[in-house]
């Protein structure tokens, strides 16, 4: 690697500064090296008790997501850049893009990378977060400036594989996929496989990640109470952030009408990764109960590899992409969460199950994908 990078920064605003993709998977990576300086920004949070000594986290937005410290975000991210001047910026969100184009443009040798983490124009687009006559244009100007990026980025960083097909400014000599499987913390006991679940054990459910309706967060409720009509003992825990105050309040509603048959972990605020490995851990079941749409069914949810690698028995609707995964490893079985009816069949397929019988795969880790992100460092001169 030339000697001349020695200082790394990994920047998003609403992205938490323990994120496990930025700080995880990226920046854990490449602290192992102890001549790299890594600095990881992003929005506030508690910094891990184990992070590596040359992994420094600044704040970059410690309030709501829609307020005005948002703004100040950028200030805080320009400053930043003047203090640390980083030999390579791996920038994880869009709205950092105009500064980062700006710093590189003032001062010479200065590379970036681009993270393209979500396709960001179709979800604006499909997912009715902004109103109708605002989102065509919101899109367009996010594409455009993500277009204008890449032409100066020193390599584009594709979160999916369906990304390099669906981004028209991802050339492919100028791309790398890196997948968000899954990085190991600490020591978690492996589960002991081949996984084969009994008839009246007590059957923990699990939802995790990021709450929303359109993540399946009500289906995941109404299976977990189909089911308990042929399997009494079945519990679910919801654990995770949700961003939309509507949504939550509806979601404690929901919760509180299951008489302690689900239980909420989080919900109004983050919850640190660690907590939600150990749900993983002690769990029986993992649900993905997303509902089919444009942003995110050509996509892998992160969750899907963090089961797999961990050796959980997963639910999962009919994908065909995450069903071909499934299948390969016999990691699971596919439903209709919305069909009340089908509780009987689910039932007689898990207890009928033997899952992972050779071993959990290897290719849900994220090593492969981390000798990927050292390459890309590499060559940056």
């Amino acid at each position: 690697m030339s000697s001349r990078i020695r200082t790394i920064l990994l920047a998003s605003v609403l992205k938490p500064l323990d994120d496990t993709r930025m700080y995880e998977k990226f920046g854990r990576t490449l602290a192992q090296r102890p001549a790299m300086q890594v600095n990881v920004a992003g929005r506030a949070a508690h910094t891990p008790a184990d992070a590596p000594s040359n992994l420094h986290t600044h704040v970059l937005l410690a309030s709501t997501r829609l307020s005005f410290a948002r703004l100040k975000a950028q200030g805080r991210y320009w400053r930043l850049l003047q203090q640390l001047q980083p030999d390579l910026c791996v920038v994880h969100a869009p709205e950092l893009l105009p500064l980062t184009l700006l710093w590189q443009a003032l001062g010479p040798n200065r590379r970036f990378l681009y993270d393209v983490r979500e396709n960001y124009a179709l979800n604006i687009r499909t997912q009715r977060v902004y109103p109708a006559w605002l989102r065509g244009l919101l899109a367009a100007g996010v594409r455009g400036l993500e277009t204008l990026a890449a032409r100066y980025a020193a390599r584009l960083i594709l979160a999916e594989r369906s990304y390099a097909e669906e981004l028209p400014f991802a050339r492919p000599e100028q791309t790398t996929v890196l997948e968000n499987k899954y990085q190991p913390l600490g020591a978690v006991l492996p589960r002991v496989t081949p996984v084969k679940l009994a008839p009246g054990q007590p059957l923990e459910l699990l939802y995790t990640g990021t709450i929303s309706e359109l993540n399946g967060v009500f289906d995941a409720i109404a299976f977990a109470t189909s089911l308990r009509t042929v399997w009494p003992e079945a519990h679910l825990t919801i654990i995770g952030y949700c961003q939309q105050p509507e949504v939550l309040q509806r979601l404690q509603a929901a919760v509180a009408a299951t008489a302690g048959a689900v239980t909420l972990v989080g919900g109004a605020t983050p919850v640190p990764h660690a907590q939600i490995v150990e749900a993983i851990s002690r769990s029986q079941v993992g649900l993905l109960p997303y509902q089919p749409h444009p942003s995110s069914w050509r996509c892998i949810p992160t969750k899907l590899f963090e089961y797999l690698a961990l050796g959980l028995p997963v639910v999962i609707p009919n994908n065909a992409l995450w069903r071909t995964l499934v299948t390969k490893y016999q990691a699971g079985i596919v439903t209709d969460f919305t069909d009340a009816s089908a509780a009987i069949e689910v039932r007689s397929q898990l207890l009928g199950g033997v899952f992972y019988p050779a071993g959990v795969p290897s290719d849900a880790f994220w090593s492969l994908e981390g000798a990927k992100l050292w390459s890309i460092v590499e060559t940056i001169e």
